[in-house]
């Protein structure tokens, strides 16, 4: 590696604290709203310094988030696309996740010396509502882009009954619900992520297909008669013989013939590719308990183990960094 690109490593956060901020002072959203202002026109806008505000648009500008022609800043095409709230891409809640565990990651080196998370993920769970809130609306956000892409490669034929384990905002349940006017969903989370969910669930009209059951994945009671198991963005915080345990409960929810989907981030063999789930394993070690990413082969054995057969595993489209497995309790 050269020198170069050493110093760009040990930079990196500059661009990541540029974006955190100019979204949260809404930034994209004023220039939105009127483009092609000065500074003091968006620092009147957001309550800002003039100075302050003039070196942060200027660093959005340099990083690509802004163009500038003048003395007047607009946003980018992809900007308008992607970091407007409401926009046909919103990703602005989806970051929060990001910049809400920024402080974690400077803590590395602690989690290398005692093995153990930085912080307590029940702080995001339901110990701090402000955070829990975030966290939630965060993860609705990303299931959004992510959904629309997996929800289509669901085979769902004949399907009348899912359970969503770990669903959190319940989006992939609704987006399922709108596509299968014939599916019921249950999605099992924490209390406090639930009453969440059914804010959103109900903005959408589907409290009557899309229930939420409260209650820890791990020690609930999976209920039965399910023709398909859910587990979407969840088992890269658990450890492998807590995995093995709920493909059982899964296996024992399932009708004969049902199918369970699992869709994460996953690595080869080596632990060490593709690059951003080895990163993304690091990230979950900092916030809870068990946090990793594991390989397809080792996801394989485990739904074996289960009971589980007809194994099949495929990458979602790029630039998702996510694969799709499937397995069937057998008939």
């Amino acid at each position: 590696m050269k020198p170069d690109a050493i110093v760009g490593m040990a930079s990196a956060f500059y661009e990541s604290c540029i974006l955190f901020a100019a979204s949260d002072l809404g930034v994209f959203e004023t220039l939105a709203g009127k483009p092609d202002q000065t500074v003091e026109a968006v620092a009147e806008a957001r309550g800002l310094d003039v100075r302050g505000t003039r070196l942060l648009l200027d660093a959005c500008v340099a990083v690509g988030l802004l163009s500038k022609q003048g003395d007047r800043y607009a946003n980018t095409p992809d900007t308008t696309m992607f970091l407007v709230p409401g926009a046909p891409g919103d990703l602005s809640k989806a970051i929060r996740y990001n910049r809400d565990v920024y402080a974690a990651w400077g803590r590395l080196q602690e989690l290398a010396r005692t093995g153990r998370p930085v912080e307590k993920p029940e702080l995001h769970l339901g110990n701090d509502p402000a955070r829990t809130r975030d966290f939630v609306l965060s993860m609705h956000g990303r299931a959004l882009g992510i959904g629309r892409a997996v929800v289509p490669m669901l085979d769902l034929a004949g399907c009348s009954r899912l359970l969503d384990v770990g669903g959190g905002p319940g989006t992939y349940s609704a987006l399922i619900a709108k596509a299968n006017p014939n599916i019921a969903c249950t999605v099992l989370d924490l209390p406090a992520v639930v009453a969440v969910a059914d804010e959103l669930i109900a903005g959408q009209q589907l409290g009557d297909r899309v229930k939420t059951v409260p209650g820890d994945y791990r020690t609930a009671a999976f209920p039965g008669g399910m023709d398909a198991v859910l587990f979407f963005g969840v088992l890269h915080q658990e450890s492998p013989e807590a995995i093995v345990a709920l493909f059982r409960k899964a296996y024992a929810a399932l009708k004969p013939g049902g199918v369970v989907y699992v869709m994460d981030m996953m690595t080869d063999a080596s632990h060490t590719q593709p690059r951003f789930s080895a990163l993304f394993a690091v990230n979950m070690a900092l916030t809870t308990q068990n946090g990793w990413v594991f390989s397809e082969a080792e996801l394989k054995g485990w739904l074996q183990a289960a009971g589980f057969d007809a194994f099949a595993c495929r990458p979602l489209a790029p630039p998702m960094p996510h694969w799709l497995a499937s397995a069937r309790k057998p008939r």
